[in-house]
Formats: C-alpha cells, sequence, structure tokens
C-alpha cells in the first residue's frame, strides 16, 4: 500500500493495521517466523508485570510517542476503573506494578493507585517523561514518589540537547536534567539507595538501537560528566512501527526499509522472551491486551480470555495465548526490545 493513498495514516489503528497487514503480503508475517522458531502459537508464561495505562493525557507531544499522547487528549482512566484494577491486583500475588500514560502523574487517581499498590505490597513503576516533575502542578510529585520508593523508569533520547530536543520538542533536554538533578538530590540514582532510576534510550531516527550495555556506558559517562548525574541502568527500546513513528516512516519513505530491518534482524531468543508472555496490559477504559503496543492498535485480548479488567481471571489470563502482527517484530528484532530494555543481551 502506498503511503500517500492514506491521507492521514494516524486516523485510526484500522488504518495503521492495514498498512503493516498489506506489507506483510511482500513478506514474511510474524506468525511465519514463530512457526519456524517452534514458538507458535506464541502463549503467555504467566504475569508477572501488570501493566496500567492510565490515559492519553500528557504536557508533551513527543515525535515517536506510540500512544499518540499529548494535552489535548482526554482518554483519563476513571476511579472506578482504577478500582477494578486494585481488586484485581488484590486477588493474585502478581509483583510489579507497571504504570504508564501519557503522562501517568497527570491522572487524578494516579497517587491512590500508588498508595494502594505499595500497599498490597507490590513493586511499582513509574514510566515518566521527567519534564512532568517540574509543572507547578506537581510540585511535591518528586518527594511523594521517593517517600513510597516508587521506580522510575525515565525516557531521555539522547544525553545530547539537539537530539533530544528534536525528538520531543524544544527545551525538553533542559527540562530533563533539572528533573534528573532533582531525582538525584532526593537519592533516587545513587548508589546504595533503595531510590531505583532507570533511563530508557530509543533512536531518533529509522534505525535500531545499539547495544544497550554500550550506550548505557556512553550515558553514564556524559550525563556524569557534563550535568553530574547518576542513574542506575539504561534500558534500549526499539521504536514500534506504529502511531507516530509510523507516520514518520511513511512521510521519509523509511517505511519499507525500516520493516525490512526488523525482519531481517528478527532474533528467536528474543521472542522467546518477550514482555508480553508475563505482562498484562490493562487500557484507560479497563480493557484487557497482552501489551501496550496492542493496546495502541485497538488488538485486544482474544481466544476466549477475559476482555476487561471487571472478569479479571488469573487462571484464563496466565496461559492465554497471544495476540500478534507485524508490529511485533519491533519487540523481536536483533538484542529484543521490551518496557526493561533489550530482551537477549
Amino acid at each position: 500500500m502506498s503511503l500517500a493513498s492514506l491521507a492521514n495514516p494516524l486516523a485510526s489503528a484500522a488504518a495503521q493495521l492495514r498498512i503493516l497487514n498489506n506489507g506483510a503480503r511482500l513478506r514474511k508475517t510474524f506468525a511465519e517466523s514463530l512457526a519456524e522458531s517452534g514458538l507458535a502459537p506464541l502463549t503467555a508464561t504467566g504475569i508477572g508485570v501488570f501493566q496500567i495505562n492510565v490515559g492519553k493525557l500528557c504536557n508533551q507531544t513527543c515525535g515517536h510517542c506510540h500512544v499518540d499522547a499529548g494535552p489535548d487528549r482526554r482518554e483519563v482512566m476513571t476511579r472506578e476503573t482504577a478500582e477494578l484494577c486494585v481488586a484485581a491486583l488484590r486477588s493474585t500475588d502478581i509483583p510489579t506494578v507497571d504504570i504508564t500514560g501519557g503522562a501517568p502523574e497527570l491522572n487524578p487517581n494516579f497517587r491512590w493507585l500508588v498508595e494502594q499498590s505499595r500497599g498490597l505490597g507490590s513493586r511499582v513503576i513509574d514510566r515518566c517523561n521527567l519534564s512532568v516533575l517540574l509543572l507547578s502542578s506537581q510540585a511535591d510529585l518528586a518527594e511523594f514518589l521517593a517517600a513510597h520508593q516508587v521506580e522510575i523508569v525515565a525516557s531521555l533520547p539522547y544525553y545530547l540537547e539537539q537530539q533530544t530536543d528534536a525528538q520531543r520538542g524544544a527545551g525538553v533536554f533542559d527540562k530533563s536534567i533539572q528533573a534528573l538533578k532533582k531525582l538525584n538530590a532526593l537519592g533516587y540514582g545513587r548508589e546504595n539507595s533503595a531510590l531505583r532510576l532507570d533511563l530508557v534510550y530509543n533512536p531518533v531516527g529509522a534505525f535500531l538501537p545499539p547495544a544497550q550495555r554500550t550506550i548505557e556506558a556512553d550515558f553514564k559517562r556524559e550525563l556524569a560528566r557534563r550535568h553530574g548525574i547518576v542513574f542506575n541502568s539504561l534500558y534500549t527500546i526499539t521504536n514500534m512501527p506504529i502511531s507516530r513513528f509510523l507516520d514518520f516512516l511513511l512521510r521519509s519513505g523509511n517505511y519499507d526499509r525500516y520493516m525490512d530491518k526488523l525482519i531481517t534482524a528478527y532474533n528467536p531468543g528474543a521472542a522467546e522472551g518477550v514482555m508480553c508472555r508475563y505482562t498484562l496490559s490493562v487500557g484507560w477504559d479497563g480493557a484487557l491486551y497482552d501489551c501496550d503496543f496492542n493496546q495502541m492498535l485497538d488488538l485486544p485480548i482474544g481466544y476466549d480470555a477475559p476482555a476487561h479488567i471487571r472478569d479479571f481471571n488469573t487462571a484464563l489470563l496466565d496461559r492465554r495465548r497471544i495476540i500478534v502482527g507485524q508490529h511485533c517484530y519491533g519487540c523481536t528484532a536483533g538484542s529484543g526490545s521490551s518496557c526493561g530494555g533489550a530482551v537477549a543481551l
């Protein structure tokens, strides 16, 4: 399908899927690659991470954002749905709650979710864009996160201003540095501290990320040298060919080349450990998905597993069959990609 045939490739998830599925006719499908690897059908191995996407509201509009989040989005998880999430957690021993968005902190129920999850003994992760910590309405946010020992996973496209602002908007790099210094001052990222601070790197352009350990060493050296900033680990994440990044690929003429790169780099080892096998994704409206990427493509959990958090059933979800598509090559190319970084180091 010519990208020019779609006036607005982001008009709907269905339009994005048409692009991806049409390309599959000319290339190997992800399902075929799984079968050749002896991994079809792909199934869950249990739920170790309960990921809650609390909405698409964000104080930034990033060029790579797979959520298509921004200040004008109105999809926000209600208190009722948040309570259903906590009720589901209470019925299980899932160890990790991963709260994402948008900027999850802008959801009015974010702090309540953190308090309830920590009260259940869960490890809590906040997917933070850093600049949100500087908003006047969030003046005490960093202190709140530290007080509840929330782990912070923060996106920082690069350790230099030009590359970061190109992806996330003018002035975002400076704000990110200010926020990181604020977190360091509270103890985040420091040796022998219980406050964990991890960074996320994803490429600005249409290429795969470098080796995670190599780029982590670069970030640690340069952020310490230039700004006195420390952190625990850096995660590399491959840009997924959906939403705004798909739009970029189409408009820049890089779509075919990028998809070919992902398919050629398919790694069975990464596929075996892909995050959807141990993660359950909850949408802002309570719908259930195998991962956050499927959520953005409106690909809900299937094969007779519960479709909404109100019907949560551990036995039916633990070993569910996973919905896959061409975008899944983004998580299985090279060293693999997940919310926790590279899969096959």
